[in-house]
């Protein structure tokens, strides 16, 4: 007698076979090169690559971040630089 693992074995085997002689074989090959070329057509990027940009971009807000707290602390150091249109920086600017 056969056993019930032996036998799920053939009838996988035994399936497999029929879906590979039959028509749709050809149909899931075809279809997954249709998919393949859509998806390239649409610049999609892997999770891996994905995961990295975020990675890299979470990165870059921090770094951003970090210089503009370190930009206030050196702007609240320094005295006020006058702007253009104040007539007394353009009175000291002739001299």
């Amino acid at each position: 007698m056969i056993n019930r693992s032996e036998w799920l074995e053939d009838l996988q085997k035994n399936v497999s076979e029929l879906i590979s002689k039959s028509p749709a074989a050809d149909i899931e090959r075809n279809v997954k090169a249709f998919m393949g070329q859509a998806f390239n057509r649409m610049d999609l990027v892997t999770r891996e690559e994905f995961d990295t940009y975020k990675l890299m971009l979470e990165r870059a807000l921090a770094r951003v971040a970090a210089l503009e707290t370190r930009l206030q602390a050196l702007e609240g150091r320094q005295t006020p630089v006058p702007q253009e249109s104040d007539p007394s920086a353009k009175e000291g600017s002739q001299s």
